[in-house]
C-alpha cells in the first residue's frame, strides 16, 4: 500500500512553504511517527511525521518550495525493513591524539590526576563556571554528560582554532572566500516587518534604570524553596514580566494598537516574550499575564522558549500578543533601543545587570544596575504614558512585593487610603 504524506497548513493566510530539510535519505525505510522532514513558512517551521512504516520515496527537494496540500513524500508499506538512525559525528583524530589518549587509558590515572589534566586544557566562561559551582557538577561529569558532538561545536573549534593560527603566524595565508546561502522565508518575514515598523510608525525610544538589588536579595534567599516547589528556577524575566502586566493596567494606552481609524486598547495583558533561534527571532506569547504568578510564567516561558528553539512552536503560540519583552541582557547588551512588534505599540528592551556607583541618602554606593528601555509608537502613546509605564516598571522591580498590591504601597491599602 502506498502511503502519501502531504505538506500541512502552517496557518491561515499561508499557501506556500519551503522544504528546509530531510532527516532520512531516499529509498530509505522509516517507522511509523517517525520524523521525516521539516517544512519552513514565513511564520514557523513545522515537522513532517511517518503514518506508517515502510520504505520512503521523496518527491521535493530540499530549498524547494511548494503548496499546501502538496505531496511531500509517499511510503510503500509493503517493503520491510529496519530505519537508519541517525549516527554521531566521529571527529578524526592524528596519531598524536590517538596515543595520547590510549596512554591515559593504559596508565589508569587517579580520578583527581584526570580532573586536574582536564581542568588544564579546557576554558570555562564564567558563567558556565557559576552554573556549574551552584550545581556541584565538576568538568569530568559535564563531559560524561555529553552524548553527541554536533556540526555547531565542530565548526566553533574550527573557527576558534583558525582565528588563533592567524594571530600566531603572521605570514599565514588569508581567506577571501565568501559564504552564500539563501534567506529563510522566516528571515525574510522578519526583514519585512522590521522595515514596516521604521517606515510606518512614529517610534520612539525612553530610558531608565533599575536597581536589581532587592530582586537578587530575594531570587538568592528563596531560589532553593522555589525549585523545591515550583520545580524551576527563579529568573528575572518573570518579575519583569509581571511588572509589565501590573503596569499595562495602570497605562491603558501602552495597550494599544491602531487599526484602521480606530485605537484599539485590551483589558488584557497577553506579553509575547522575544527568543532568539537559529531561524531568526521568534516570539511566543503568555496569555492573561495578569492573572498568572512567578511560578507559572516561569514554567510558560521555559516551555514556549524550549519549543521555538525547537521550531516546534504553533502559529497560535506566537500569534495576539498586545505587548512585547526582549532581553538583549543575556548577550551582554548594556543599551538599545528595541523595534515594536507590529501592531503593538510598545516592547520592553532588557538589558545586562552591572555594578554601578549610584548615590543613595548622600553617600555613593555600588549597586547591582540595569538599564531599561520603552519604545513606542508616538501616535497613540503620549510621553507621559511612556514615562509613567517605565518609572512604574523601575517602582516595581525595586519593590517586588508592590506586585502583589498592583502597583500600589501595601500600607496605603491596609490604611484604606
Amino acid at each position: 500500500m502506498i502511503i502519501e504524506i502531504t505538506i500541512p497548513s502552517p496557518g491561515e493566510s499561508i499557501s506556500e512553504v519551503t522544504m528546509a530539510n530531510w532527516m532520512v535519505e531516499n529509498g530509505s525505510f522509516v517507522e511509523k511517527d517517525q520524523e521525516i522532514a521539516e517544512v519552513e513558512s514565513d511564520k514557523a517551521t513545522l515537522p513532517l511525521i511517518a503514518k506508517e512504516s515502510g520504505k520512503i520515496e521523496l518527491l521535493i527537494e530540499v530549498g524547494d518550495t511548494a503548496k499546501v496540500g502538496d505531496v511531500a513524500c509517499k511510503i510503500d508499506t509493503s517493503q520491510q525493513g529496519e530505519a537508519k538512525k541517525t549516527k554521531p559525528v566521529e571527529v578524526k583524530k592524528d596519531a598524536a591524539q590517538e596515543k595520547t589518549e590510549t596512554e591515559r587509558v593504559v596508565e589508569k590515572q587517579p580520578e583527581s590526576e584526570t580532573k586536574n589534566a582536564n581542568d588544564s586544557h579546557l576554558k570555562i566562561s564564567p558563567l558556565a563556571q557559576k552554573l556549574m559551582s551552584e550545581n556541584q557538577l565538576s568538568v569530568d561529569e559535564l563531559i560524561t554528560g555529553l552524548k553527541r558532538i554536533g556540526k555547531g561545536e565542530v565548526e566553533q573549534v574550527l573557527s576558534l582554532k583558525g582565528g588563533l593560527s592567524a594571530l600566531s603566524s603572521p605570514g599565514a595565508e588569508v581567506s577571501r572566500e565568501v559564504d552564500r546561502k539563501q534567506m529563510t522565508s522566516l528571515r525574510k518575514k522578519l526583514s519585512q516587518r522590521l522595515v514596516s515598523v521604521k517606515n510606518e510608525t512614529a517610534m520612539l525610544t525612553t530610558f531608565n534604570e533599575v536597581d536589581m538589588s532587592k530582586v537578587m536579595e530575594l531570587r538568592s534567599k528563596y531560589q532553593k524553596q522555589f525549585i523545591e516547589k515550583h520545580g524551576v528556577k527563579l529568573g528575572f524575566m518573570s518579575f519583569f514580566t509581571k511588572a509589565a502586566a501590573v503596569a499595562l493596567k495602570l497605562f491603558p494606552n501602552v495597550n494599544s494598537m491602531i487599526d484602521g481609524d480606530d485605537i484599539v486598547n485590551f483589558n488584557y495583558a497577553d506579553i509575547g516574550i522575544a527568543v532568539q533561534t537559529d531561524k531568526g527571532l521568534m516570539v511566543p506569547v503568555l496569555r492573561n499575564v495578569e492573572a498568572l504568578g512567578l511560578a507559572q510564567i516561569e514554567n510558560q516561558i521555559g516551555e514556549l522558549a524550549a519549543k521555538a528553539r525547537k521550531f516546534r512552536i504553533s502559529i497560535d503560540e506566537m500569534s495576539g500578543g498586545t505587548f512585547t519583552i526582549t532581553n538583549g541582557g543575556i548577550f551582554g547588551s548594556m543599551l538599545s533601543t528595541p523595534i515594536n512588534n507590529p501592531p503593538q505599540a510598545g516592547i520592553l528592551g532588557m538589558h545586562n545587570i552591572v555594578e554601578r556607583p549610584v548615590a543613595i541618602n548622600g553617600k555613593v554606593e555600588i549597586r547591582p544596575i540595569m538599564y531599561v528601555a520603552l519604545s513606542y509608537d508616538h501616535r497613540v502613546i503620549d510621553g507621559r504614558d511612556s514615562v509613567g509605564f517605565l518609572k512604574t516598571i523601575k517602582e516595581l522591580i525595586e519593590n517586588p512585593v508592590k506586585l502583589l498590591s498592583a502597583g500600589q504601597e501595601p500600607e496605603m491599602l491596609l490604611l484604606e487610603i
